[in-house]
């Protein structure tokens, strides 16, 4: 129940993000729909979520460890140049699919995943899907 939940909330902060930076519009940071159909933006969102849950898990866990060099010398903010890439290869999976997320360039997908990430902690703050379970 609490990937569900998380799934759903990435899938908020996505679109609250692709609402706060890349505005009205195909410019920054969108998100194209599958087709015309009246559901298909949302069955949308919740398919790069979970492309982008799994990015992140797999890819993402990968660069963060062999990158800790890197974040240890810059004190940490190399961190939002592995989010800007991750961003961009979700974009670029979406985009062998033919929809989906889409990203400007490299530092509109380095915003994106800025605002997305405090969105998502933020949500989830308030949900209570990062606290453990008590045993």
């Amino acid at each position: 129940m609490r990937s569900i939940m998380r799934v759903l909330v990435s899938t908020f902060a996505l679109w609250l993000t692709t609402l706060i930076v890349g505005g009205s519009g195909p410019r920054g940071f969108w998100v194209e729909p599958i087709n015309d159909d009246p559901y298909s933006p949302l069955i949308t969102m919740l398919l790069v979520a979970l492309v982008f849950g799994l990015v992140n898990g797999t890819l993402g866990k990968l660069v963060r460890i062999v990158s800790i060099p890197l974040y240890i010398i810059t004190l940490g903010l190399f961190g939002f140049i592995v989010n800007g890439i991750l961003i961009s290869v979700i974009a670029w999976l979406s985009g062998l699919a033919g929809f989906g997320l889409h990203v400007d360039g490299f530092w509109w997908g380095v915003l994106g995943a800025i605002v997305m990430s405090v969105l998502a902690s933020i949500m989830n703050g308030l949900l209570g899907t990062n606290r453990k379970r008590k045993r």
